[in-house]
Protein backbone atom coordinates (compact mmCIF):
# COMPACT_ATOMS: atom_id res chain seq x y z
CA UNK A 1 0.00 0.00 0.00
CA UNK A 2 1.39 3.85 -0.92
CA UNK A 3 0.93 6.41 0.78
CA UNK A 4 1.39 10.04 -0.93
CA UNK A 5 2.08 13.22 0.75
CA UNK A 6 3.51 16.80 0.23
CA UNK A 7 7.60 17.52 1.16
CA UNK A 8 9.54 20.43 0.04
CA UNK A 9 13.16 19.68 -0.75
CA UNK A 10 15.83 21.26 1.42
CA UNK A 11 18.11 21.19 -1.59
CA UNK A 12 16.04 24.07 -3.72
CA UNK A 13 16.14 26.55 -0.79
CA UNK A 14 19.68 28.00 -1.09
CA UNK A 15 18.74 30.76 1.54
CA UNK A 16 16.52 31.69 4.13
CA UNK A 17 14.80 34.52 1.98
CA UNK A 18 14.52 32.35 -0.76
CA UNK A 19 12.63 29.48 1.14
CA UNK A 20 10.39 31.78 2.01
CA UNK A 21 9.37 32.45 -1.69
CA UNK A 22 9.83 29.08 -2.68
CA UNK A 23 7.59 27.76 -0.56
CA UNK A 24 4.85 27.90 -3.07
CA UNK A 25 6.63 26.60 -5.40
CA UNK A 26 7.72 23.84 -3.73
CA UNK A 27 4.36 22.57 -3.11
CA UNK A 28 3.13 22.82 -6.80
CA UNK A 29 6.32 21.76 -9.42
CA UNK A 30 9.65 19.90 -8.34
CA UNK A 31 9.43 16.86 -6.92
CA UNK A 32 6.53 17.66 -3.96
CA UNK A 33 4.24 13.94 -4.03
CA UNK A 34 6.77 11.14 -2.11
CA UNK A 35 5.37 7.41 -2.38
CA UNK A 36 6.63 4.68 -0.40
CA UNK A 37 9.87 3.35 -2.12
CA UNK A 38 10.41 6.95 -4.11
CA UNK A 39 12.85 8.40 -1.45
CA UNK A 40 15.70 5.94 0.28
CA UNK A 41 15.14 5.38 3.45
CA UNK A 42 16.64 7.31 6.13
CA UNK A 43 19.23 5.31 7.90
CA UNK A 44 17.99 5.49 11.87
CA UNK A 45 20.12 6.63 14.72
CA UNK A 46 18.80 3.68 16.43
CA UNK A 47 21.55 4.08 19.58
CA UNK A 48 19.98 7.86 19.35
CA UNK A 49 16.53 6.78 19.66
CA UNK A 50 17.23 4.32 22.36
CA UNK A 51 18.90 6.86 24.39
CA UNK A 52 15.55 9.14 23.53
CA UNK A 53 13.15 6.25 25.14
CA UNK A 54 15.26 6.05 28.39
CA UNK A 55 15.00 9.93 28.94
CA UNK A 56 11.03 9.76 27.99
CA UNK A 57 11.12 11.66 25.19
CA UNK A 58 10.20 9.08 22.47
CA UNK A 59 7.00 7.37 21.86
CA UNK A 60 7.22 3.44 21.24
CA UNK A 61 5.35 4.15 18.05
CA UNK A 62 8.06 6.29 16.84
CA UNK A 63 11.02 4.21 17.91
CA UNK A 64 8.82 1.38 15.58
CA UNK A 65 8.55 3.56 12.66
CA UNK A 66 12.52 4.97 13.02
CA UNK A 67 13.68 1.43 13.00
CA UNK A 68 11.56 0.34 10.11
CA UNK A 69 12.70 3.90 8.56
CA UNK A 70 9.28 5.00 8.18
CA UNK A 71 7.67 8.09 9.38
CA UNK A 72 5.91 8.13 12.50
CA UNK A 73 1.89 8.92 11.83
CA UNK A 74 -1.26 8.75 13.92
CA UNK A 75 -3.30 6.65 11.43
CA UNK A 76 -0.44 4.65 10.16
CA UNK A 77 0.46 3.00 13.64
CA UNK A 78 1.29 -0.36 13.48
CA UNK A 79 0.18 -0.74 9.62
CA UNK A 80 3.80 -1.96 8.24
CA UNK A 81 3.48 0.45 5.38
CA UNK A 82 3.87 4.45 4.97
CA UNK A 83 6.26 6.94 4.01
CA UNK A 84 10.00 6.31 3.54
CA UNK A 85 11.95 9.23 5.92
CA UNK A 86 13.85 11.71 3.38
CA UNK A 87 17.43 11.35 2.92
CA UNK A 88 19.56 14.06 1.21
CA UNK A 89 23.04 12.86 0.03
CA UNK A 90 24.77 15.90 0.60
CA UNK A 91 23.52 16.40 4.44
CA UNK A 92 25.74 15.39 7.17
CA UNK A 93 23.58 12.61 9.14
CA UNK A 94 24.44 12.21 12.89
CA UNK A 95 23.95 8.47 14.71
CA UNK A 96 20.65 10.28 16.06
CA UNK A 97 19.12 10.46 12.70
CA UNK A 98 19.78 14.78 12.38
CA UNK A 99 20.68 15.90 8.65
CA UNK A 100 22.31 19.03 8.64
CA UNK A 101 24.47 21.34 6.10
CA UNK A 102 26.45 24.59 6.68
CA UNK A 103 25.11 27.63 4.78
CA UNK A 104 28.02 29.60 6.10
CA UNK A 105 30.51 28.58 8.53
CA UNK A 106 31.36 30.91 11.43
CA UNK A 107 34.48 32.28 12.18
CA UNK A 108 33.91 32.87 16.22
CA UNK A 109 33.40 31.35 19.27
CA UNK A 110 32.20 27.89 19.10
CA UNK A 111 29.12 26.79 21.06
CA UNK A 112 29.58 24.44 23.85
CA UNK A 113 27.91 22.85 26.56
CA UNK A 114 26.88 25.69 29.44
CA UNK A 115 27.23 28.47 26.73
CA UNK A 116 24.31 31.15 26.18
CA UNK A 117 23.84 31.03 22.63
CA UNK A 118 21.69 33.78 20.95
CA UNK A 119 20.32 33.01 17.71
CA UNK A 120 18.17 34.09 14.54
CA UNK A 121 16.26 31.07 13.38
CA UNK A 122 13.51 30.19 10.46
CA UNK A 123 11.32 27.03 10.62
CA UNK A 124 9.19 24.87 7.75
CA UNK A 125 7.29 21.57 8.34
CA UNK A 126 9.46 20.38 5.01
CA UNK A 127 7.23 16.78 5.35
CA UNK A 128 3.87 19.25 4.79
CA UNK A 129 4.60 21.87 1.93
CA UNK A 130 7.32 23.46 3.52
CA UNK A 131 4.95 25.98 4.91
CA UNK A 132 7.16 28.63 7.14
CA UNK A 133 6.54 28.43 10.91
CA UNK A 134 9.03 31.34 11.60
CA UNK A 135 11.46 33.53 9.58
CA UNK A 136 14.85 34.68 9.78
CA UNK A 137 16.09 38.14 9.14
CA UNK A 138 12.67 39.50 9.71
CA UNK A 139 9.50 38.49 8.06
CA UNK A 140 8.38 40.13 5.04
CA UNK A 141 4.69 40.38 4.05
CA UNK A 142 1.57 37.96 4.84
CA UNK A 143 0.68 37.48 7.55
CA UNK A 144 4.38 36.97 9.21
CA UNK A 145 4.42 40.84 8.51
CA UNK A 146 5.70 42.77 11.92
CA UNK A 147 8.18 44.89 14.01
CA UNK A 148 11.65 43.36 14.19
CA UNK A 149 11.72 40.25 16.33
CA UNK A 150 13.58 39.25 19.00
CA UNK A 151 16.81 37.21 19.18
CA UNK A 152 16.00 34.04 20.72
CA UNK A 153 18.65 32.88 23.63
CA UNK A 154 19.07 29.53 25.10
CA UNK A 155 21.14 27.89 26.98
CA UNK A 156 23.58 24.86 25.46
CA UNK A 157 22.71 21.93 27.33
CA UNK A 158 19.77 22.63 29.53
CA UNK A 159 17.06 20.69 27.84
CA UNK A 160 14.79 23.53 27.26
CA UNK A 161 15.14 23.51 23.50
CA UNK A 162 13.84 20.41 21.30
CA UNK A 163 17.28 17.99 21.09
CA UNK A 164 17.47 18.28 17.48
CA UNK A 165 18.03 22.17 18.07
CA UNK A 166 20.62 21.72 20.19
CA UNK A 167 22.40 18.71 18.97
CA UNK A 168 22.49 21.10 15.36
CA UNK A 169 23.46 24.27 17.66
CA UNK A 170 26.38 22.60 19.48
CA UNK A 171 29.77 22.91 17.93
CA UNK A 172 28.43 26.12 15.27
CA UNK A 173 30.90 28.81 15.52
CA UNK A 174 29.58 32.61 15.99
CA UNK A 175 28.54 34.13 12.52
CA UNK A 176 27.07 30.64 11.10
CA UNK A 177 24.37 29.63 9.46
CA UNK A 178 23.33 26.00 9.83
CA UNK A 179 19.94 24.26 7.84
CA UNK A 180 19.22 21.08 9.55
CA UNK A 181 15.97 18.61 9.88
CA UNK A 182 15.11 17.18 12.56
CA UNK A 183 12.61 13.86 12.55
CA UNK A 184 10.20 13.46 15.05
CA UNK A 185 11.77 11.57 17.97
CA UNK A 186 14.44 14.44 18.22
CA UNK A 187 11.51 17.32 17.61
CA UNK A 188 8.41 18.71 19.86
CA UNK A 189 7.85 16.01 22.67
CA UNK A 190 4.53 14.53 22.16
CA UNK A 191 4.53 16.71 19.35
CA UNK A 192 3.11 19.55 21.90
CA UNK A 193 5.24 23.09 21.19
CA UNK A 194 4.39 24.37 24.77
CA UNK A 195 6.63 21.85 26.08
CA UNK A 196 10.12 23.23 24.77
CA UNK A 197 11.82 25.50 22.43
CA UNK A 198 11.98 27.66 19.85
CA UNK A 199 8.31 28.78 19.63
CA UNK A 200 7.39 30.72 16.81
CA UNK A 201 6.83 34.46 17.22
CA UNK A 202 4.10 34.65 15.11
CA UNK A 203 -0.26 33.58 15.46
CA UNK A 204 0.21 32.68 11.99
CA UNK A 205 3.45 30.72 12.34
CA UNK A 206 1.89 29.07 15.67
CA UNK A 207 -1.13 27.96 13.45
CA UNK A 208 0.74 26.93 10.94
CA UNK A 209 3.15 24.60 13.37
CA UNK A 210 0.34 23.47 15.44
CA UNK A 211 -1.62 22.11 12.14
CA UNK A 212 1.21 19.70 11.43
CA UNK A 213 2.11 18.47 15.22
CA UNK A 214 -1.89 18.17 16.65
CA UNK A 215 -2.74 16.50 13.15
CA UNK A 216 -3.55 12.85 14.16
CA UNK A 217 -3.80 11.99 10.50
CA UNK A 218 -1.44 10.64 7.41
CA UNK A 219 0.75 14.21 8.16
CA UNK A 220 5.07 13.56 8.48
CA UNK A 221 5.67 15.67 10.99
CA UNK A 222 9.46 16.49 9.69
CA UNK A 223 10.92 19.79 10.63
CA UNK A 224 13.94 21.77 8.66
CA UNK A 225 15.13 24.67 10.72
CA UNK A 226 17.97 27.96 9.52
CA UNK A 227 19.57 28.72 12.76
CA UNK A 228 21.99 31.98 12.46
CA UNK A 229 24.45 31.47 15.82
CA UNK A 230 24.86 35.65 16.64
CA UNK A 231 26.59 35.38 19.85
CA UNK A 232 28.07 33.16 22.37
CA UNK A 233 28.21 33.64 26.09
CA UNK A 234 29.79 31.68 28.57
CA UNK A 235 28.35 31.29 31.44
CA UNK A 236 30.38 29.27 33.85
CA UNK A 237 27.71 26.18 33.93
Amino acid sequence: TAVALMVADPRSLRSSAQIVRSTRVACQGGRPVVGVGRRRAMVAGLAGVAAGLSAGRVSWAEETAAQNNLESMEALKGKGYGKSRMKFSDYIQSPTGLQYTDLRVGGGRPASEGDECIVDWSGYTIGYYGRPFEARDKAKGGDFTGDEKELFRFVLGDGKVIPGFEEAVRGMKEGGIRRFIVPVELGYPNNDMKKKGPKPTTFSGKRALGFVLENQGMIDKTLLFDVELIKVKPTGK
